[in-house]
């Protein structure tokens, strides 16, 4: 438990900090949020965890291939926001759009055969 307990507190300590940090510096917020630390602290976690490297690199490029509809969320935001859209509905219209970007790509990889 207590092991579970330090995760939730190292992977919340790294969020508060980048958010506190792009208060003051938004590009400089922007490139630790750019930095995969949550995938980072997953691929950690789970190698502590499991012992296993194999299922931190099959993880890892399972990320490679969500990628680019991720970015989605960070094209659709700003121009909603630009066109005179609040915050809530900008944000909230730009992640439906990007898990339906997530979905469209997991079909495309199945039809693939890409696991």
């Amino acid at each position: 438990m207590a092991y579970y307990i330090l995760k939730l507190v190292i992977t919340t300590l790294l969020i508060v900090l980048i958010s506190e940090i792009a208060k003051r510096n938004s590009l400089m917020g922007a490139m630790l949020a750019a930095i995969p630390l949550v995938s980072i602290l997953a691929m950690i976690w789970m190698y502590i965890d499991t012992s296993d490297a194999k299922s931190a690199v099959d993880f890892s490029n399972s990320i490679v291939w969500l990628i680019a509809p991720s970015m989605t969320l960070f094209i659709t935001f700003p121009i909603l926001i630009k066109r005179g859209l609040g915050f809530y509905p900008s944000l909230s219209i730009a992640v439906i759009m990007t898990i339906l970007a997530y979905y469209s790509v997991i079909l495309l990889l199945q039809k693939l055969g890409v696991r």
